[in-house]
């Protein structure tokens, strides 16, 4: 059974907004409507790079675990702007309840789990007409319980 992409990426579109405080767009900049935010910069953009599936599980294992690629950029109007949502981007994917290990922001998924984050890759800073963009790029391993 393979990992819905789409799934994947709107439970952590979920998580960046509600542990940001500010919007994040799926694949493009967020409209004037979106929660929590709108338009406003600061803001993220989400965009799905693919996974690898197959991973296998352990013999024996009934369940199956993709590696997921997202891409998160940071859009701010100055460098120092775009910096800070990254870390707070960064901060969500990575920060930890102290003394249990578990993440501190939940991704929930629809019929799968989280059971892994890490920070694959930092390309920091670029700007483009006075709109500075901090990428970075995060894979999720996610498993999905056979029933």
């Amino acid at each position: 059974m393979s990992v819905s992409g789409r799934q994947v990426a709107l439970a952590v579109q979920a998580m960046l907004q509600t542990a940001t405080g500010r919007s994040c767009g799926y694949g493009t900049a967020p409209t004037t409507a979106s929660v929590p935010t709108g338009n406003t910069i600061p803001y993220c953009v989400l965009y799905e790079l693919g996974q690898v599936g197959g991973l296998g599980p352990a013999f024996g294992d009934r369940d199956a675990d993709s590696r997921v690629l997202i891409q998160i950029s940071s859009v701010g109007t100055t460098a120092e702007q775009a910096s800070l949502q990254a870390d707070k981007a960064r901060q969500a994917f990575l920060a930890r309840v102290p003394g249990s290990g578990d993440f501190l922001n939940p991704i929930n998924v629809n019929g799968a789990v989280v059971i892994g984050r890490e920070l694959d890759r930092e390309d920091g800073t670029s700007v483009v007409s006075s709109t500075y963009t901090y990428v970075q790029r995060f894979v999720l391993t996610v498993s999905i319980p056979n029933s």
